[in-house]
């Protein structure tokens, strides 16, 4: 029990005199009536002031606080380069004195953040179709029997406060302006203003006050579905607060009930329909009704879908020697034609695309491997190598394209290759493909190997039978009667024999 709380109850409530509290107490007699005089409640100390050799320098070192915070974490001096800095102007104290002041200078700035302009907001209301909010998150779910980590892109009517949550591997241009488009789709229409903050695949620059240097992939997208970009001051998230929150409320409501997926396009299409069913089930707060119900009467204010905007990121690649292209430490392969040619790869979330004299080239699925304990995927596609082979046929029996040929003509080749000149062979067979379509290639193939002649001139003989229509099987005829054999004939030696003889004469043979 607290001392003061122990005298003032023996001397005003049990009459004790001074002397019998002194006794018990240890203290002096005009101590306890120093306290009974004042009435206080607990002691209070007077700490002297004492002068600190950082007084003459902490105006100076205010002010370098006030500017280190203005900059990168990156760029922020310690307060051991302070204390440096310090000493060189003359303070001859110690760093802990230095430290224990920027200490105290940073919570007390903290303290008062909190109950000023960053604890003090202002509500916001917003016009029907006026703006949409967008936010990038991290989360985790379960897919093809792994944890992945993924990049989640929010988007969400300021108005109707209806919003949709999709999910990538990437954060990246590409996946921006997909998620720009299903965000739209779903939504049925494209709000006047989408508020932003300061992320790099928007903002190359940020500049003073409203100045930003845009980004001109990400200003082609606003200008192809016409509403204004509006980027929000650094470190003020509550511009954006509607997608901030539903940042943290998607985690409970989705991420934490997420069932396994096969894929990643199956997630998002869980998502889209989880976040549809989250209109419906949740009251919109400002306005009578759901989410839905304010959605379906803002939807006459927003402006009609245009068509999806390309959204590719082009890059200039350079073909090597062995006709293929490199991209995010995968090799994808490129048609013989173009080797040691530049030519231009348009990236896409799925699939890259390579361009070239304005034409595309080929088309490739995008592998994405974001381990680096990994080496890097070369995709091969060996129809792009056929030209090489068509020169070189030897190339054909280790060649590593050709690995990945259909099972139809890997089993061709294991033949043919036993052969003299059975390389060439191949690569004519294989060079159908470039005339015919590489379905009826293939069945000719499949048929010859299943009659058991494996050969060019047959392969080539049912192709055209399939090109042409005409059976390929050989059906029974059954002769009709006006030209049935009198006599059959008969394996019989001894008639050939008569026929050679006559009375005994040898005809001539």
């Amino acid at each position: 029990m607290d001392i003061l709380s122990v005298i003032r109850r023996w001397a005003l409530r049990d009459k004790l005199p001074i002397r019998e509290i002194s006794r018990r107490t240890g203290l002096s007699r005009n101590t306890i009536r120093r306290y009974l005089r004042a009435g206080i409640v607990e002691p209070k100390f007077n700490v002297p002031s004492r002068p600190s050799k950082l007084d003459a320098y902490a105006e100076k070192l205010s002010g370098w606080l006030l500017a280190e915070q203005r900059k990168s974490r990156k760029e922020r001096r310690t307060a051991k380069q302070m204390h440096a800095d310090l000493v060189q102007l003359g303070f001859d104290g110690s760093y802990e004195r230095v430290s224990a002041f920027v200490r105290a200078w940073k919570s007390d700035r903290q303290r008062a953040q909190s109950t000023t302009d960053r604890g003090t907001f202002v509500p916001l209301v917003f016009r029907p179709g006026e703006a949409f909010q967008f936010d990038w998150s991290e989360d985790y779910a379960i897919i093809g029997g792994e944890r992945t980590k993924l990049q989640v892109a929010h988007v969400k009517l300021s108005h109707s406060r209806a919003f949709l949550v999709r999910a990538y591997l990437l954060q990246t241009h590409e996946m921006l302006f997909e998620a720009h488009w299903h965000a739209f789709r779903v939504f049925e229409g494209v709000p006047a203003r989408g508020i932003y903050d300061n992320m790099r695949t928007a903002v190359d620059r940020v500049g003073v006050g409203k100045k930003r240097d845009v980004n001109a992939r990400f200003m082609a997208m606003t200008s192809h579905y016409v509403f204004e970009p509006d980027f929000c001051n650094p470190a003020a998230g509550w511009e954006k607060g509607q997608v901030e929150k539903n940042v943290r409320d998607a985690r409970s409501r989705m991420w934490q009930v997420m069932p396994t997926f096969p894929d990643l396009d199956a997630l998002n299409r869980w998502l889209e329909e989880r976040c549809k069913a989250l209109w419906v089930e949740t009251v919109h707060g400002g306005l009578p009704g759901s989410i839905d119900d304010v959605w379906q009467a803002e939807k006459p204010s927003l402006m009609p879908l245009p068509t999806a905007f390309d959204g590719y990121v082009e890059q200039s690649k350079r073909v090597s020697p062995t006709c293929l292209i490199t991209f995010d430490r995968n090799r994808y392969s490129v048609p013989a034609s173009f080797a040691n040619r530049p030519v231009s790869l348009h990236i896409y979330p799925e699939r890259l695309v390579v361009v070239a004299e304005g034409h595309v080239v080929c088309e490739h699925q995008r592998i994405i491997e974001r381990s680096h304990r990994q080496p890097g995927r070369v995709i091969y596609d060996w129809h792009h190598y056929l030209a090489v082979v068509q020169r070189k046929p030897g190339a054909l029996r280790n060649g590593a394209p050709f690995v990945e040929m259909p099972e139809a003509f890997r089993q061709l080749q294991d033949k043919l290759l036993r052969k003299p000149g059975g390389d060439r062979e191949m690569v004519e067979i294989l060079s159908l493909v470039l005339h015919h379509d590489e379905q009826v290639v293939l069945c000719a193939v499949d048929m010859a190997l299943q009659a058991g002649v494996p050969t060019k001139t047959h392969v080539l003989n049912l192709l055209h039978r399939l090109v042409d229509g005409t059976p390929t099987d050989q059906p029974d005829v059954t002769p009709p009667s006006s030209l049935v054999l009198t006599k059959e004939p008969e394996a019989n030696v001894a008639r050939y024999d008569g026929l050679r003889t006559s009375g005994g004469k040898r005809h001539a043979s």
